[in-house]
């Protein structure tokens, strides 16, 4: 569940609302939906085009599905959904439930290009088997909710899924849009080899999502509150799949795609003009992306009726190449990791890009587009799909050379670099449009964001690209993510961001917990001042001052703090400490100044460091290494990550000044 602000008043513009009128009304989708299967994209195995999908090389995806074949599905049971309830462990249980949709992905692929191919009724038959039994298996599947969303032992203290009260969530989500979409790819074969089961698909898929979602109105993700965060458009995008798919009577499919765009339209009226997402770059594709792709399906399914050529969508598609530092490095704020992971659905931000005229975030999806590896199990069946229908061309899969030596370490959009007003986020570089030297990214913000993390005033410092001075980003998420106690996570606490730390103060939470512009940046002078006083829940925002600027003339980003403090509150210590996050080797000199390399991080594509230095040189160094344990930050950073500590000497502790100076080495 997405942590986030308090109920607020409903926004009064609503852009689907506003564009499509009773077009999106349900009196007017049954007609407009008659005969929308045959206008999709994603086309039955039948068609001609899945004989150019077989010709693929797909080696991975073969070699996984002719590997598993034949074995035991993996299968969750009762013992792992409730560890969550007992220990808060969340992957015992996720772990097998996406182990199984993996594999069921890659079986109707197989399956699809088997039937395509016309190879035999042998090898068709096979893959026909290996998907008719995952797609029984979900059928089976007591749950399709995940564990850490079902509010079954909320509700009774329960640990076993109340079968006769399905909880709608992510994962019902995705497992009805799975269903959905081997329906149409498959459901004739189906129909052949295994007669009734695309019935029973049928009848899930009403009793554990259409009709809770036209029965209830008390689902959080629904946004009836104003509070609307990425569950929104992921549940929705999947829930129209289902519709166009799975729902045979045309009165109750109009039904749920009018409803589903009543929900889409809550998600875009949240959106800020500048189209920032408060949860960050990694969860644009899961929130935005999620909602980019329903509209493309919509618009697809009514023949180009539901346009959704608008403002706000063009402001959604900007973002990702907004956030880049450098090759698959961007900036990461909340729960978010600092490199993108392999197999986003690039090609979709791609036609969007192009279809809108954008020629900035068009070439920068293009780029990874042409980078990105055979589609990947873990995307889902409906991206999956899209991938292998799209016409882009790709390089060969496993070209790891190839690949980090293209054209991502220097693709940016032309100019100094971004700030978006509404998140209080810039991105300066030292060399616009381009990532050689240095990349500073520093945010305000609050600390009622969704996914939030308490980062207000925090700063990234990236030399070519690579972030050296940086934001930890998402661990493994258990029952204590989403808890009373997640900011007992290391990660999500301010003392391991880049952020001072005045008394030894931690910031609070809630969005009240907020800084304060004191100066806009602009291309002539790319400086953001912030007031985070009141971050700490001090009595002015002014009373510290963060000021963080990008220099190219000398080629330096300085970040410099100045404050004036009240006498140190009960909770505090004497202390006034400024912290910042490294990643890499850091070397601690004698003479006020450190370096950075980018020794032990797995995929630093660069051998420049960050050469340190501040003052006063009286402030005292303490250095604090983060071992990491952690599959998914030793992922991005290796063995560890290490905090600087600047502890003011006692003359400068209720006020002073504190200046760090970062320069790329030669």
């Amino acid at each position: 569940m997405a942590t986030g602000t308090a109920a607020v008043e409903a926004p009064p513009f609503y852009p689907l609302r506003s564009a499509w009128g009773t077009q999106a009304e349900a009196s007017s989708l049954t007609d407009s939906l008659r005969g929308s299967r045959d206008r999709l994209t994603i086309r039955p195995a039948s068609d001609a085009g899945w004989q150019l999908a077989a010709l693929r090389p797909l080696s991975e995806l073969r070699t996984q599905a002719d590997t598993e074949k034949g074995s035991p599905w993996p299968q969750p049971l009762v013992s792992h959904y409730a560890r969550y309830f007992r220990d808060g462990n969340r992957t015992a249980y996720e772990a097998l439930v996406a182990g199984r949709q993996e594999r069921l992905t890659r079986a109707v692929v197989m399956a699809a290009m088997s039937e395509s191919a016309e190879s035999g009724p042998d090898s068709g038959d096979a893959w026909l088997d290996e998907v008719i039994d995952g797609a029984y298996l979900l059928c089976e599947q007591s749950s399709w909710s995940w564990a850490a969303h079902d509010d079954v032992f909320t509700r009774n203290g329960e640990v076993v899924p109340d079968r006769t009260r399905p909880y709608l969530d992510l994962g019902a989500g995705e497992v009805v849009a799975q269903l959905a979409w081997l329906d149409l790819v498959l459901g004739d074969a189906l129909d052949d080899r295994a007669p009734g089961l695309r019935k029973r698909i049928r009848l899930e898929t009403n009793e554990r999502v259409i009709r809770p979602f036209l029965d209830r109105l008390d689902w959080h993700w629904l946004g009836l509150n104003g509070d609307v965060h990425n569950w929104n458009p992921w549940i929705h995008s999947n829930i129209i799949a289902a519709a166009l798919l799975l729902v045979d009577d045309p009165d109750e499919q109009a039904q749920v795609i009018a409803r589903c765009i009543e929900g889409l339209d809550r998600f875009l009226a949240s959106i800020p003009a500048d189209g920032a997402i408060d949860e960050g770059f990694a969860y644009w594709w899961n929130g935005a992306g999620r909602a980019l792709e329903g509209l493309a399906l919509l618009e697809e399914a009514t023949g180009g009726e539901l346009n959704a050529d608008l403002p706000v969508i063009r402001a959604l598609v900007a973002f990702p190449h907004r956030m880049h530092l450098g090759h698959r490095w961007f900036l990461n704020v909340a729960d978010g990791p600092a490199r993108a992971h392999e197999g986003l659905p690039w090609g979709m931000l791609h036609r969007w890009a192009v279809r809108l005229g954008d020629s900035e975030a068009a070439a920068h999806a293009a780029a990874f587009t042409a980078v990105e590896p055979e589609p990947n199990a873990a995307a889902g069946l409906g991206r999956v799909l899209t991938q292998l229908a799209s016409r882009t061309q790709r390089t060969q899969p496993g070209d790891s050379k190839r690949r980090n030596e293209g054209p991502l370490g220097r693709l940016l959009s032309p100019g100094w670099g971004t700030y978006l007003p509404s998140v209080q986020i810039m991105v300066a570089r030292q060399n616009p449009g381009s990532t050689d030297g240095l990349t500073l990214a520093a945010k305000g913000g609050h600390n009622g964001e969704h996914h939030n993390h308490r980062d207000v005033g925090s700063v990234v410092v990236a030399v070519d690209g690579v972030p050296l001075l940086v934001d930890a980003g998402q661990p493994t998420y258990t029952a204590q993510t989403f808890g009373p106690d997640r900011y007992q996570i290391r990660a999500m606490q301010s003392a391991w961001h880049s952020v001072p730390a005045p008394f030894g103060l931690e910031q609070g939470t809630g969005s009240s917990f907020a800084a304060t512009v004191i100066q806009e940046p602009t291309p002539e002078e790319p400086t953001l001042a912030l007031g985070l006083g009141t971050a700490y829940g001090l009595d002015h925002a002014e009373q510290w001052i963060r000021t963080s600027l990008m220099n190219r003339e000398l080629g330096s980003v300085v970040i410099d703090d100045r404050w004036n403090l009240p006498a140190p509150p009960p909770e505090g210590t004497p202390d006034v400490d400024i912290t910042y996050l490294v990643a890499g080797t850091v070397h601690v000199g004698t003479d006020a100044t450190a370096t950075v390399t980018p020794e032990g991080i797995p995929a630093a594509e660069t051998t420049r460091g960050l050469h340190l230095r501040w003052k006063p040189a009286t402030a005292v160094v303490l250095v604090d290494e983060w071992h990491l344990d952690d599959p998914l930050l030793r992922d991005v950073w290796g063995d560890k990550l290490t905090r600087l500590r600047f502890r003011m000497p006692a003359e400068n502790r209720a006020s002073g000044a504190f200046t760090l100076t970062v320069e790329a080495t030669p």
